[in-house]
């Protein structure tokens, strides 16, 4: 009787396996700011052909752009920079050490630059040490180095003005 019982749960147990294993997930944004698309049924033609834009991915040519990634938008230095200089670089240039004399802890500290000068050039990022050492992954020496995006993020931010929003 008991080797029954285990037998049927067993069936039961690989049965709920196969059937979850055979539905598919639905596919939901996760939050309110992404933008939804409606997408028309297979059987009717597209109204307007998609621009180059729409259908391929915008690279950076080069590490250091001259222009931001993505035109119109703002890169503030609270939300999108800080969090960046705080996980990669706050340990040698701004907690107990702060190596070349450079601290990176507040935007004031940053526009100061360190004992060998600016590392920043308001609006010109092909000029701006930072730009260069963390585009060339010269910087952080210790650590994961930044992401690509991480360091398009700084590139516009440069090249915005470098302001302390």
């Amino acid at each position: 009787m008991n080797s029954m019982k285990a037998t049927f749960a067993i069936l039961i147990l690989i049965a709920g396996l196969l059937s979850a294993c055979g539905s598919q997930a639905v596919d939901t944004p996760t939050s309110a700011s992404q933008p939804t698309e409606e997408v028309a049924p297979a059987t009717e033609a597209p109204t307007t052909a998609p621009t180059a834009s729409e259908t391929s991915i915008p690279t950076v040519e080069s590490p250091v752009a001259s222009e931001p990634a993505v035109a119109g938008t703002g890169v503030s230095f609270a939300t999108d920079i800080l969090p960046i200089l705080e996980s990669r670089c706050i340990n040698c240039h701004g907690g107990d050490r702060t190596e070349e004399g450079l601290t990176l802890k507040t935007h004031a500290d940053i526009m100061a630059g360190s004992e060998n000068g600016a590392v920043i050039a308001p609006g010109d990022a092909a000029n701006s040490l930072l730009a260069e050492l963390v585009s060339e992954q010269k910087m952080p020496k210790r650590g994961p180095k930044l992401t690509p995006p991480q360091v398009q993020i700084i590139v516009d931010w440069i090249i915005q003005g470098a302001l302390n929003n």
